[in-house]
């Protein structure tokens, strides 16, 4: 029996010009397309809506077919690298960089191990201490005045709220955001996007009115002087002393719930 080819799978057509954007397929083609094209987005420098093309302008790019093309596109939509788009202005188009894609796909990760138990809010909280602490001393080292006034904008308006409330979680989470942000180091932010995305969220249905608003701010406000002042080490230690209160507090409430049970 005749074997197919990769002609045969996908006619080339000579009145358009091949573009050279992709490497020759080897080994596995879908694994490999999918490598090309992150590359290929990483290289471009291609932002979260911006088109990549279509399935059929990409089947003949690789010369592969479209089922092939499509595992490849599977594996990065399934990355949240990437959107397929259907209809008439249809195509394949950025949906995340790829430092936002790899915080995704950790925050899923981690949120899949803490509803499983296979990890807890305490070592949560430890891992956070190793992260966060840092990212507070680079923040001090690169913050200028805009992240000092959203910093300050954040507290300003978790200020009359309970820690339990929408409002103050969300504070918060803008109130951190900016001190990753800050520090300058993209890979650290998309390594550290759980902290806001999964663990907080967590910590607030655990602690709900366990928390006071006013121990919470007041950290928030040595955290914020000690990056507005410069000071790296200042801002290290008033961070930590932060992640170490929220260990307390889930450790009481832990003893408490142990005692009761």
């Amino acid at each position: 029996m005749a074997g197919h080819t990769l002609d045969d799978a996908v006619p080339p057509e000579p009145t358009i010009s091949p573009i050279d954007r992709f490497s020759p397929v080897r080994l596995d083609a879908s694994e490999h397309i999918a490598h090309e094209i992150r590359l290929y987005v990483e290289r471009k420098g291609l932002k979260p809506g911006d088109r990549i093309g279509t399935e059929n302008e990409l089947a003949r790019e690789f010369g592969v077919s479209r089922p092939t093309l499509r595992e490849a596109l599977r594996l990065l939509a399934g990355s949240h690298l990437i959107q397929v788009n259907q209809g008439r202005a249809g195509g394949i188009f950025v949906s995340a960089t790829a430092n936002e894609s790899m915080g995704r796909n950790v925050s899923q990760a981690i949120a899949t191990m803490l509803a499983t138990k296979s990890v807890s809010l305490h070592e949560l909280l430890e891992a956070r201490i190793y992260l966060e602490v840092p990212l507070a001393g680079l923040a001090a080292e690169n913050a200028g005045k805009e992240t000092v006034a959203e910093m300050e904008s954040a507290i300003e308006a978790a200020e009359g709220n309970e820690p339990a409330s929408d409002e103050f979680r969300m504070a918060d989470t803008r109130f951190h955001r900016a001190i990753a942000d800050a520090a300058g180091n993209d890979l650290m932010v998309a390594f550290t996007s759980w902290i806001l995305e999964v663990l907080q969220p967590s910590l607030v249905a655990y602690m709900g009115p366990s928390l006071e608003a006013d121990d919470i701010l007041s950290q928030h406000r040595r955290i914020l002087r000690a990056i507005r002042r410069g000071q790296p080490a200042a801002a290290q230690r008033a961070m930590l002393q932060h992640i170490e209160h929220v260990r307390r507090v889930v450790r009481k409430l832990d003893a408490e719930r142990a005692k009761s049970g």
